[in-house]
């Protein structure tokens, strides 16, 4: 946690924040923080600064916070991503949001597993706290819009026309004879498929789409893995 990241209800004055929980276990068992000490502090959706503790002990911390910077600039990127499976959902958000991603669908294909649709994960809030988990590593305090989209077809003919629109628009695929460019200038979509890739039928409705097939080499990546590859290369 290299950031606390706070919330409005944290507030309990002009300035001021009370915090229990895990923050709290975080800033005594990992920053040994004491009274007077400065910490690295960012509200949700808001601004960034420090925050210095006022009162601390084994039940509760006060910090009198300050907020001065905007959130880091986010990535110009829109992540449409095959359900995995959840241990390998939890990275892939993870790493996203640490990365700057802004804008998840979570979409339906062929090779994904029905069950993945009904992991508990999915709801509950524990998608959040993956984002806010990369938030507080990447020193960002804004949250990442996830959208479920458990029907592909509906989803290539309806949602991704306006998705797409003047954006770099690129599908990773192992066959494609085009290898994924550098340093994208401007705004892209970006779709990665499941273990075993998109069949030809989605290859085809995405490239009907103004998608563009791209490969990331002769090596053959987990999703995990393979995400923020591509995200390093793009941006």
């Amino acid at each position: 946690m290299n950031m606390i990241l706070l919330f409005e209800d944290d507030f309990v004055g002009e300035g001021r924040v009370r915090l229990s929980g895990r923050r709290l276990r975080h800033i005594l068992d990992i920053h040994r923080a004491k009274i007077g000490d400065e910490l690295s502090v960012g509200l949700l959706n808001g601004g960034r600064g420090t925050g210095t503790v006022h009162f601390i002990c084994e039940e509760g911390l006060d910090m009198d916070v300050s907020l001065f910077r905007p959130p880091p600039p986010p990535l110009p990127l829109t992540l449409i991503l095959s359900l995995p499976r959840p241990k390998m959902l939890r990275r892939v958000l993870f790493s996203s949001s640490s990365l700057g991603v802004k804008k998840i669908f979570l979409i339906n294909s062929y090779r994904v597993d029905k069950s993945y649709w009904q992991t508990p994960f999915l709801s509950g809030g524990h998608v959040r706290q993956q984002l806010m988990l990369g938030l507080e590593q990447a020193k960002d305090t804004v949250l990442p819009d996830v959208h479920l989209r458990p029907r592909f077809k509906p989803f290539v003919e309806d949602d991704l026309p306006g998705l797409v629109g003047s954006a770099t628009a690129l599908v990773a695929h192992p066959s494609a004879a085009e290898p994924c460019p550098r340093d994208i200038g401007g705004p892209v979509v970006l779709a990665v498929g499941p273990e075993g890739g998109f069949i030809p039928y989605e290859i085809e409705k995405m490239l009907s789409s103004g998608f563009r097939q791209v490969h990331l080499g002769e090596r053959i990546l987990r999703v995990e893995i393979a995400v923020p590859y591509i995200i390093s290369r793009l941006f």
